[in-house]
């Protein structure tokens, strides 16, 4: 667009000021003829009635005087006469000019003795008029008298005012046709041939097509379309060997890391473009409200701890929610920029919404609906028309901010979590050919539970729009198909695992999520933080338990609390020598359940705090606000033990980062079996978090197990989360998909 404006636009002002110049002289051209006109008429009228007037004057006849200024009244245009003595006074008026007696006029004297006829323009009221002024003589050259006639010159005004407007009419219609002309001449002769030559390099280069570039001209378009073919062969050429060299670097390795999954990308997906989908986006932009400067922060949130290091390593676009107060300011025009801020690689496509659409779709339906339905945590679910429908609303806005995306040929969209159980079906309609997974970050709850939910058939044939359904645990996968079975009418395979609707079949598998497993920070730099935090909060010597956690009712963060609590009331000799820190992240306190924990908390902390305060020591070190990744790091490098006891959890990323965290093999992790996690860490000391006395003497095991079991527990934790990484798991899942594909 600026191009076509600096081509266009020179024209256009060249066009417009000799346009404007020429309608100047046009209009001053037509003005003085129009006046011109004018004063001839009044002169010539004027002439007409001197014989007439001198007789009036000579014989007296003042009545006749009167009836010559009166014959003026019935024109149509404000025109008027006026009859003047001898000395100058006024014996006869039209009577529509009766104001005219009230108005100074210092030229009639002069007039009088000059014998000389005058005509200038005058003002009267709020008219401009012309007004000429004859002497009447008789035949000694004696002045008589006069006779003044008055013509209203607005109409002159009016007309050049039309004239005005006609030109500017004109203006326009040339400027327009003009860049309408220029449009179409620079889109036949640069845009077409460009977007051809794009079109035909974008399917070359990936091998989709076999023929020569499409510009048949010999200039310098055609030099730069045979430069561009060159490029687009040597990138084919190149990209088929990466593929061939990631196919056999994937034979030889066997853990999966970063450089593996790449391999595997570019094997399996070649240049299909990956997408994901999240309400929670993986970098906010946040303005500090004292110094209102803005800084990038890592959420709080398991999805992004999960999804980041995979689009890290093989690169795509990740479709999220902008909800950071600065997030405005660092997109482009497309609302897209390329995360990690400080090594970009991948596009994060921030989408807007509304207080209204926010309140409803995220705290409103997905949190105070879906969030708590597929919990037991006996919290009950609340739904409202209107959330439900901001919640389509704001699906529908997703769906077209990723079709605005998607490539021609067979993009893979990966869906996180019940954000978006619309989405699904909303992307298939429009493009059947996209490959779509989602993936349930949280429980998926049994039939009887599901049916609950007023909007159970909508949900549920939403979410059957994918190709593929993944949860954490087999168990959520068998209460899925329970409930597809059960509330809509459909065909259950309970073999392939798949549900099949209207000709349509989907996939349900189970794939356990994980983390990073090389969380391994510079050591220097992290003991350095562990000794800042063990003279910050008096650390030295003490056995210190830390939790992680979003404020979640969920969480179990109440029940941690009354189990130290029970703990130290049991065996108070560790008193003074245990402390546990919890950092607690705030979340949805938009939300009254979320505002009511969080002072409930609060209230708890402070009250067994206060119980068991001695001099400067506390049990309970309660941080409650948000931290980053590397924030988070030296807390589990420092704690002797970690507490999970998450009431309901899908999977549960904290466990697994205390454990990819400790690198030396010492620690302890206390883990609620209501946990997907707790299948695959079974080497946790394994807790009910509603039995409070099982609890509390789990924290007690955690302190006092021997070394050689808490190393040998440890050693084998972080092997199955070495092993099953994050990377293993996307793996997996992109593997289903291709296999999908074949099929």
């Amino acid at each position: 667009m600026k191009r076509i404006l600096l081509f266009i636009l020179p024209i256009l002002i060249i066009v417009s000021l000799g346009f404007t110049v020429f309608g100047i002289f046009q209009v001053r051209y037509e003005e003085e003829k129009l006046l011109d006109d004018l004063k001839r008429k009044a002169r010539a009228v004027a002439e007409s009635m001197e014989l007439s007037v001198r007789y009036s004057l000579i014989s007296a006849d003042l009545r006749n005087a009167k009836a010559l200024a009166e014959r003026f009244q019935l024109r149509e245009r404000l025109q008027g006469c006026a009859i003047y003595g001898k000395e100058g006074e006024i014996i006869a008026i039209t009577q529509r000019f009766e104001d005219w007696k009230e108005k100074d006029k210092p030229y009639i004297q002069e007039i009088l003795e000059n014998k000389t006829p005058r005509g200038e323009l005058e003002k009267f009221k709020h008219y401009s008029v012309y007004s000429y002024i004859l002497p009447v003589l008789d035949d000694e050259f004696n002045t008589l008298g006069l006779i003044e006639v008055i013509y209203d010159t607005s109409y002159v005004f009016t007309i050049l005012a039309e004239l005005w407007r006609r030109i500017s009419i004109t203006l326009i219609i040339i400027v327009v046709s003009i860049a309408l002309i220029a449009l179409l001449i620079q889109r036949q002769i640069f845009i077409l041939p460009v977007k051809r030559l794009t079109e035909w390099f974008h399917h070359f280069q990936k091998g989709e097509i076999d023929t020569k570039h499409p510009i048949k001209e010999k200039g310098e378009l055609g030099k730069l379309a045979s430069e561009v073919e060159q490029v687009a062969l040597s990138l084919r050429v190149a990209r088929r060997t990466l593929s061939e060299e990631a196919h056999a670097r994937l034979q030889k390795e066997e853990l999966w890391t970063e450089a593996k999954l790449r391999d595997l990308i570019r094997a399996k997906l070649g240049e299909n473009a990956l997408y994901v989908v999240s309400n929670r986006e993986p970098y906010m932009h946040v303005a500090d409200e004292p110094s209102a400067l803005p800084k990038c922060i890592r959420p709080a949130s398991g999805v992004v701890t999960a999804i980041d290091p995979i689009l890290r390593a093989c690169g795509g676009t990740w479709i999220a929610h902008g909800s950071g107060n600065a997030d405005k300011k660092f997109v482009n025009s497309k609302n897209k920029l390329g995360v990690p801020p400080d090594d970009n690689r991948y596009i994060l496509k921030r989408v807007w919404l509304s207080k209204e659409e926010e309140d409803g779709y995220y705290y409103g339906f997905a949190n105070e609906g879906l969030w708590p339905l597929c919990h037991n945590t006996h919290t009950r679910p609340i739904f409202r028309e209107n959330d439900w429908q901001d919640y389509k609303k704001v699906n529908q806005k997703f769906a077209d901010s990723v079709l605005e995306e998607l490539p021609v040929k067979s993009p893979f969209v990966f869906i996180q979590d019940y954000h978006f159980t619309l989405l699904p079906k909303m992307i298939k309609e429009k493009r059947p050919d996209a490959t779509v997974a989602l993936f349930w970050h949280i429980p998926w709850p049994t039939a009887e539970s599901f049916s609950i939910c007023p909007y159970q058939e909508e949900i549920l044939d939403g979410m059957l729009g994918c190709d593929l359904i993944g949860f954490h645990v087999q168990n959520h996968c068998n209460n899925f198909l329970d409930t597809a079975n059960r509330l809509l009418e459909s065909r259950v395979d309970t073999e392939k695992f798949s549900v099949v609707r209207f000709g349509k079949e989907t996939f349900v598998r189970s794939f356990p999520i994980s983390v990073d497993s090389n969380l391994d920070r510079a050591p220097g730099e992290l003991d350095r933080q562990i000794e800042q935090l063990k003279k910050e909060f008096e650390l030295e010597d003490k056995i210190v338990g830390v939790g992680v956690e979003r404020i979640d009712y969920t969480k179990g963060i109440v029940e941690r609390v009354l189990a130290i609590d029970r703990f130290l009331e049991k065996y108070p000799q560790y008193k003074k020598k245990f402390v546990f820190i919890q950092l607690a992240a705030p979340s949805r306190t938009h939300i009254k359940r979320y505002h009511d924990l969080i002072a409930e908390i609060d209230e708890l902390v402070e009250q067994k705090n206060w119980k068991y305060r001695e001099d400067s020591w506390k049990p309970i070190i309660y941080l409650r606000k948000h931290f980053s990744a590397d924030e988070i790091a030296p807390f589990y490098r420092l704690g002797d033990f970690c507490i999970v006891s998450s009431l309901h959890d899908g999977m549960n990323l904290v466990a697994k980062e205390y454990v990819a965290a400790k690198a030396d093999s010492s620690g302890a992790l206390i883990l609620s079996q209501f946990t997907g996690a707790s299948r695959e860490l079974t080497d946790a000391i394994l807790i009910n978090p509603y039995s409070i006395e099982e609890f509390s003497d789990s924290i007690k095991q955690a302190i006092e197990m021997p070394q050689e079991e808490k190393k040998r527990r440890m050693e084998n934790m972080r092997k199955v989360v070495s092993e099953n990484n994050v990377y293993r798991w996307a793996a997996n899942i992109i593997t289903e998909l291709t296999a999908l594909k074949k099929t």
